[in-house]
Formats: structure tokens, sequence, C-alpha cells
């Protein structure tokens, strides 16, 4: 977690931004390392929904595409008051780094403990790293395997 609250999760992709920018605008990519389902609409006010187990959502809007480098959108779930659809927010930054990409997303707004006592910025750091462990394998060409959150 930074200073400002915000959760940080960063990996190092082997690929340019322009390969990589798309796996989070295009829902046929975007299922590939997360979520068994997206709606996808990569323009300001656009829906950003991702389908999980069980029904569940995670929802928002996009709020600001600047391919390939960084995008913003809102967050939330569809089954949690603790962090309601389009509650929080996710800005993800795309560098160029050492022959690919330095792939860094921050998650604000989190509660830091909800009515249940569940730490929501840990939870969401955890289900991070694990997503965008799985972009980076997706994008290597690598079989990140099933979903273990659908």
């Amino acid at each position: 977690m930074t200073d400002d609250g915000a959760v940080e999760v960063s990996v190092h992709v082997a690929a340019q931004p322009e390969t990589v920018f798309p796996f989070f605008t295009d829902p046929a990519r975007y299922v590939q390392w997360m979520g068994s389902g997206a709606t996808l609409e990569p323009v300001p006010g656009g829906s950003y929904r991702v389908r999980m187990r069980d029904g569940v959502e995670a929802a928002g809007e996009f709020v600001e595409i600047d391919p390939p480098h960084r995008l913003v959108f809102t967050w939330g779930w569809t089954h949690d008051s603790a962090v309601p659809p389009g509650s929080t927010r996710v800005v993800v930054t795309l560098h160029a780094e050492n022959g690919g990409t330095r792939v860094v997303l921050r998650h604000y707004g989190l509660p830091a403990r909800d009515q249940a006592g569940h730490d929501q910025r840990d939870h969401h750091g955890k289900g991070w790293e694990l997503y965008l462990g799985r972009l980076g394998r997706t994008i290597q060409g690598d079989d990140p395997g099933p979903d273990p959150n659908t």
C-alpha cells in the first residue's frame, strides 16, 4: 500500500505497451487473464463489467483512456456493499521498460476495514497480484490455467 492509501501492484510484461494495452480494453483478451465474461466499452463513461463466479461482477465505468499508456476506470462489486459498483478508482499505467512493459495498477478508495472487519485493501491487493501475474503469463503465450475466481 502507498502513502495515499492506494493499493499498488506492479509487474513487468514481456511485450510492448501497444500489445499489452488491449488486454485491458478488449473483452476477448481480458477474459484470458481475468473473469469468465466481460463487457468493456473503453471510452469515457463506457461500461466496465467483468463476470466472476456465482453471478458476481466487478462493475464500474471507464473514466480515461490514453492508449497505450494509461487507463482509468471505476470499480466495485455487485454483491458487496463494502465496495459497491463504481465506488473506487483503478489507474493502470504502462511504460516501456527493459524490452517490455512495466504495468503499474493503483487502486484508490478502498476501505481499510469494512463493516464485517475484512481488510479490503489487503484483499484487493492480493487479487490484483494474482491477476497481473496471470496477465503476464497470458501475454507470454503461457496458459495461466483456469481463473480461480470463476
